[in-house]
Order: structure tokens, then sequence, then C-alpha cells
């Protein structure tokens, strides 16, 4: 290190991070200089999640190690893949965007995740976790069919590694023997905590050049003895396992044909910058075990790593969450409680998440029965088959997953719980718009992907209350049967004294009108409501229908009710192929009951991140577009059907 290097003042160590426009700035700064970047990331972190809300205690744990990623490795040249992708804000930081950090998550601006259209240092789009090292074991075969240079980095949590995809992807990587080199960022939830300063010693000076070279030298030797060598050779790899397995907890890793560098303190630079620089000389495989602290740098994420690792705005001095007036429970909530209130009368509900029991509203449930509850890890395909296994013996199980996460099971869906016919209760919640994060989070797919399949029953409540009667039909229904609700709180009505089962397949009328049937299911009912009285300030009258299943329809009361009204809107937060008006279309059809039809619904297209009541203006799904949608097919001539009630029989 030269005399300027070292000589420089305090004063010139302020401001860091605004001088770095991208990884090779990083790379001018001598490392003494590096835990002030940190510190300085951390700050804009915390300060910008404040007012966006985000992930904040996955961006805060992970901040020196990305430093030190970007810091060795020659992005993008080299390609970090980020696994889920919400402890990519000091990425980005790093990588050009710190002018429009403040948009974070905002309409219109940068996304929470790694987005590859955003910028050339995001490698890989993510969202859903553990798909990180599927991706970067495909880069770096392709990368070797293209004879090109360059390392492929795939960053993994401790928890996406209990996914089946990561385990399936470890296993192809150590048998391809392809230079890839996987970091798993341990929080100390899944993997052995960290077992001391003398592995992580030996771990590193074990991967420098001298090392390696000294290691494949004895590797020769030994098998140049001839008729004795291999026995030699399998002797000597013994020994430095038992050495290996005494500090570390790599057994399982080198196994899998990876070579095992770790633990490392996730926080210490002098650590990872000389272990990054020393695999750089390894080929094959290889896993780096980072321990890091959630929340790292700021005392409430520490402290409650779970309430902040995903959260929206809050006071960054004292971290308290700035709380809504409103004391409307959400959707989650009224699960949750409902859940809580059957399974004290029947003691065969079981309750399933797949590693959120906060998200999903199950925390009660878990403190009430915890006999009854499982958490089986992110691995939503044997949270499915999982709950196949306990209905087969007789239990009444509810698997509560995000609709977003539940598209990873399908199959598991399809093949475990329907084909067999079994009474599974699938709580879908996050149903339709979710907001700011995005494209890989929104709801909009599961009315599709889950109507076609035989045996299926699936409805979505109009509110808060509906959901209540809802979850009491469904966990006594003697087949598959799923509930979709939305994000965020109901619309304020008061509860019912008495849970009754509702009618499968019974949709019911709202509002009564001679000029058009607008038949509309979950959260678009309300809106749908809110635009038929604006329609009847404006001459015309709406029939309004609470469809309340998507599978069955109530045949009968649509196919009458669109005869006599001779004009259809249908309206669902969803995507338009497949989804609930595209049912509506194929009822009719099949019934050769030809009346104008117009599907309020998502394009063919997904959907951006911004928050929900933003999207469903922009999308036409709120009151007013309800309303242009509805006086739109009022200017179409209503085909007169001589259908008396009672003629169609659903």
């Amino acid at each position: 290190m030269d005399d300027r290097q070292t000589t420089r003042t305090e004063p010139e160590r302020r401001g860091l991070l605004a001088k770095i426009g991208n990884p090779a700035d990083l790379k001018k700064l001598p490392p003494e200089f590096l835990p002030q970047v940190a510190q300085e990331i951390r700050e804009k972190i915390i300060a910008t999640v404040a007012k966006t809300g985000g992930h904040l205690a996955p961006s805060l744990g992970v901040v020196e190690l990305t430093i030190a990623l970007h810091y060795i490795f020659d992005s993008p040249r080299d390609k970090i893949v980020w696994d889920v992708g919400h402890q990519a804000y000091a990425h980005k930081l790093l990588t050009g965007r710190q002018e429009r950090f403040h948009t974070l998550r905002q309409y219109g601006g940068i996304s929470g995740f790694p987005k590859r259209a955003e910028s050339p240092y995001d490698a890989f789009d993510t969202g859903h976790s553990s798909t990180s090292i599927s991706a970067a074991l495909g880069m770096a075969c392709g990368r070797c069919l293209k004879r090109e240079r360059g390392r492929v980095i795939a960053v993994i949590g401790d928890g996406a590694l209990t996914a089946g995809i990561a385990l399936e992807a470890l296993n192809n990587a150590g048998d391809l023997h392809k230079d890839l080199i996987v970091v798993l960022n341990d929080n100390g939830m899944s993997i052995a905590p960290n077992v001391g300063a003398m592995s992580s010693f030996l771990s590193r000076k074990l991967t420098g050049r001298t090392m390696v070279y000294l290691k494949k030298q004895v590797e020769y030797l030994l098998k140049s003895f001839p008729g004795i060598g291999e026995d030699l050779l399998a002797l000597a790899k013994k020994s430095e396992e038992s050495l290996k397995a005494f500090f570390t907890p790599g057994m399982l890793f080198e196994a899998l044909k990876f070579n095992y560098v770790g633990p490392l303190n996730g926080h210490r630079f002098d650590h990872l910058l000389e272990t990054f620089t020393n695999i750089k000389n390894l080929t094959g495989p290889v896993l780096v075990h980072v321990i890091t602290t959630k929340g790292k740098g700021y005392r409430p994420a520490e402290t409650d790593p779970t309430s902040f690792h995903g959260l929206g705005k809050f006071d960054p001095d004292t971290g308290v969450a700035q709380k809504s007036v409103s004391e409307v429970p959400s959707y989650t909530a009224v699960f949750g409680d409902t859940l809580v209130e059957l399974a004290q009368e029947n003691r065969k509900i079981v309750a399933i998440t797949a590693a959120m029991p906060d998200g999903t509203g199950l925390v009660d449930f878990r403190a009430k029965f915890p006999d009854r509850f499982y958490d089986v890890g992110i691995c939503e395909q044997h949270a499915v088959t999982f709950a196949a296994g306990l209905a087969l013996e007789g239990m009444r199980p509810v698997a509560a997953i995000y609709s977003t996460f539940l598209q990873r099971a399908y199959d598991q869906v399809l093949h475990d719980v329907c084909l067999q016919n079994l009474p599974v209760v699938l709580a879908l919640d996050r149903g339709g718009m979710v907001g700011e994060d995005g494209e890989t989070h929104q709801g909009l797919f599961d009315l599709s992907y889950l109507r076609h399949l035989p045996n299926m029953v699936l409805m979505a409540p109009k509110d808060e209350d509906e959901l209540r009667h809802m979850l009491y039909t469904a966990v006594d229904y003697p087949g598959p049967i799923a509930l979709r609700y939305p994000r965020g709180r109901g619309v304020g009505v008061n509860f019912s004294p008495v849970l009754h089962k509702i009618p499968i397949g019974r949709a019911e009328v709202l509002r009564e009108g001679e000029d058009l049937l607008i038949l509309a299911v979950g959260a678009s009912v309300y809106p749908s409501l809110e635009a038929a009285r604006e329609l009847e300030n404006q001459g015309f009258q709406a029939t309004v229908v609470n469809a309340r299943f998507i599978k069955p329809l109530d045949e009968g009361l649509i196919l009458n009710l669109a005869a006599k009204r001779g004009r259809v809107l249908t309206v669902e937060e969803n995507v338009a192929q497949g989804g609930f008006g595209s049912a509506v279309l194929e009822l009719l059809a099949d019934h050769g009951l030809l009346v104008p039809v117009k599907r309020l619904a998502v394009p063919d297209q997904f959907v951006e991140h911004g928050a929900p009541d933003l999207l469903r203006k922009k999308y036409g799904l709120d009151a007013k577009g309800i309303l242009k949608g509805a006086l739109e097919i009022l200017e179409q001539p209503a085909r007169e059907q001589k259908v008396i009630w009672g003629s169609f029989k659903g």
C-alpha cells in the first residue's frame, strides 16, 4: 500500500458512497475505506426503506458481503445471481442506481428485486426463492460451451437452501463439475451456527494459491505409487475430511462434490476479501459458507429480524412502524382468527405454512395448537403433498400459501390433491393486485391455474365476513377447495354472529337492474357496486352479482340473468386468459346464449410494481374503470333472448 493511500485524512472518507457510480469506482478505494462505505450504504437503505417500505433486514445483513463480491470479482463480466433478490439493495446502490434509489418499489421507480431490464449488473430476474444455483449453473455451462471467461456466483440464503430446487441444483452442479461459486448467506436460522475463528482461519488459509498447488502435487505423488497409490490417496482424503468435519459443518457439501470453504464471518472484510481472492484460483464447484446477522447495523432489525424482513413505512429513529388510522382488520388476520376459532371445535383441523407463519396469519394458531401446526420451510411443493398425506389420515389440512407461491406447487395440487379428490383446503393469501413487490409477487394467475383442475372448488369472498363463512364451508367440504383473498384490510363490514355454510356454487344478487348484468368476484364486488350506483345517476340500471364461486359457477342464475339483461360485464383481479370472465364466456357459448360480453381483467402482460390502488386504476379495475367498461358495453345493442327465469338448469 503506497503512502498516498495510508495518509488520507478522515474527512476524505466521508461521502464515499456518492462517488461510487459502479464497481470500478469501488475498486479504486483502499480496503480500509470499505467499512465507511458499508456504513453509508446502511444509512442510505434505512433512510429510504423508512419512506418506501421494503425488505430491510435481509439487505442490511449482506452489506459487507455485497461490497466484497463487487470488490474482488469483475461484474458484470462475472455474473452475481442473487437468490430471491430481497437482499440486493446494497447491490443496487453499488451499480449505478443511487440517484433513483429513493424511488425503490414505487410506481415508475426501481424494482425491489434484481431486474435485467433495469441494469446489466442484474444477472437474473428474481423474486421467488431458491432459483439462484440453477440459474447460475446454467450460465456457467453456457459460458463453458461458448469458451468465455468469467466467474458465476450464486448468493443464496440458508432458508432458501431448504427448497427442493436448490438441493437439486447442488446435486447437479457437483456432478457437472463446472466452475461455479455458491455463497451460502447463513444468518443462523437453518444451518449450524458459526463454530469459531479456528474454522475461519483454516478455511481461508487452505484455499490459498500455494496450498491449492501443494494439494494437487500431493495427490499426484500418492497416485504414482504402484498398486497402493489410490488407497493412500483415499486415506489422505479421509484424514483431511475428518479434520475439516471437526471444525466445520461442510461434510454435506463435500459429499455433493463441492469444495467447501467456511464458515466465515460475513461482516469481516479481511476474511471476505482474502477468501474471495483465493477461490478465484479454484476450479469446479465451490461453496463459501458466510455467517451474517440479519438486520446488521440497525438495532431494531437485529432484535426483531422477522418483523423487519419486509415492512411498510417506519420511523428510522425508533423503528416503530407507521400504523394505519383504520381499525378494520386485514384479510390475513381475519383468516387466522377464524381458523383458530374453528380449530377449537374441530380437532382434525391442521395448519400448514411454507416458512411464513407471520405473513399468513398463523402465529396465534401456532401458539394455541403447536401439535397441529407445521412450518415446512420454503417448500411449497412439499407443503401441498404433505397436506394430501394428512388428509388421507382423516385430518383437515389448511395450507396457507401466498397466491404467487402456490404456482410452484401446481403439479402437486393437480396430481396429489385433485386427482385423489382429497379434502385439502388451499388458503390463497395475496390474491389479485399485491403491489410494490411487482411482477414476481402479483397474485394474478390463480383463478386461471386452478379453475381447470377436475374436482377443484374455487371461491373468493367479497369482504372479510364472507371470508369467515367460506373458511367454515371449506374445512367441512369433502374434496379439494381453494379460497382466494386479497392483501390488505377488509372493507369494514360487521361480522355475522354465527358462522354458516355457503352452498357450493351459489352466487348472490346484490342489486337489480334491467340494462346490464355485472358479474364480479372477490375484491371486485364492492367497486362494481359503486360503479352501478354511478350508472344509476347516468340513467342506467345494472344488476350486480357477487359470483362467489369461480368454479363451479352458478350456471342457472348467470344464464337467466344474462338472457334477461342482454349485456354482460365480468370483473376480476386476474389475468383475462382462462380466468373468471373466460369461465362465463364458456358457459354462455356452451348454451348457445349470444349476448355482448365485456371482460374487465388484467391484459396479457406482467403487472409492474406500484401501490395496489394505483395499479387497479391503471388497469381499469377500480370503480371508475368499471363504470367506463359498463358505459362502453351499454353502447352496444342488447340482444333480446326469449328466455324465462328457470329455463336454464344449472
